[in-house]
């Protein structure tokens, strides 16, 4: 949980992984768990930190290297692939993947909207999917 105003709240879906992964990116090379959870102001136990940054691991998102009987970690992403990842994630939960973007796109500021335009045609052809998942043509994610 985070103090928010004298009150308690908890973190919303990600954030921590989101904190987790900024202090990693703020360190000057590879550092341990421990530096992490000291960096986010030691309010998390250790084993969360682990946990988080194991998660990210299997994310592809920080790389570890064994020291001794413990581990130093590395980012080898920014908060955006994070992000990225995560919404990727739950495109991939739904049936109807066209629905979920129509509704994404149409709901985006103009600004937000001009961006996407812009990185679509700037793309080159076949490199926005970048092969991960199969187009099967009903808008679902093949099996």
């Amino acid at each position: 949980m985070v103090r928010d105003g004298g009150r308690a709240r908890r973190r919303g879906q990600g954030e921590l992984e989101g904190q987790v992964l900024g202090a990693l990116r703020e360190a000057d090379g590879p550092v341990s768990a421990a530096w992490v959870q000291e960096r986010l102001g030691g309010d998390l136990a250790y084993t969360t930190v682990v946990t988080i940054l194991t998660r990210l691991l299997a994310k592809d998102v920080v790389a570890r290297e064994r020291q001794g009987r413990s581990f130093l970690w590395t980012p080898t992403a920014d908060v955006a692939r994070l992000a990225a990842l995560r919404m990727r994630r739950l495109l991939d939960g739904e049936r109807d993947r066209e629905a979920v973007l129509a509704s994404f796109v149409t709901a985006l500021p103009p600004g937000d909207e001009q961006v996407l335009r812009a990185l679509l045609e700037a793309a080159e052809p076949g490199s926005v999917n970048n092969g991960n998942t199969p187009h099967t043509g009903d808008g679902g994610a093949q099996d």
